[in-house]
């Protein structure tokens, strides 16, 4: 019994991890001009706009536009970074699964 409740709680555990590694993706994006500086979390949601010196010169649809456009960027790489650590936690955890006690 005690070995089945150690096994338990080594999924347990795995799962805190992986949820505390989902909850802590943020990606910083840039726009190629410098001008425009975002930050999604994991969800793609964003968390930070920063405008450098000068943006304004861009005009609001333009700006609009490279703000949206850098938002779509941090978002695509804030995702590759969900889709990577949920692989490796698949790979981990289906390990976990699969390994008989005692192992």
């Amino acid at each position: 019994m005690d070995e089945l409740e150690a096994r338990a709680n080594r999924q347990l555990d795995g799962l805190r991890g992986f949820q505390e590694k989902l909850q802590a993706i943020s990606v910083r994006e840039t726009s190629a001009d410098g001008l425009v500086t975002v930050e999604v979390d994991g969800k793609g949601a964003l968390v930070d706009l920063r405008l450098a010196h000068g943006a304004n010169e861009l005009g609001a649809a333009r700006l609009a536009e490279q703000i949206v456009a850098t938002s779509a960027l941090a978002a695509q790489k804030a995702y590759a970074h969900i889709a990577a650590a949920t692989e490796e936690f698949s790979e981990s955890f289906g390990d976990m699964l699969a390994a008989r006690p005692g192992e």
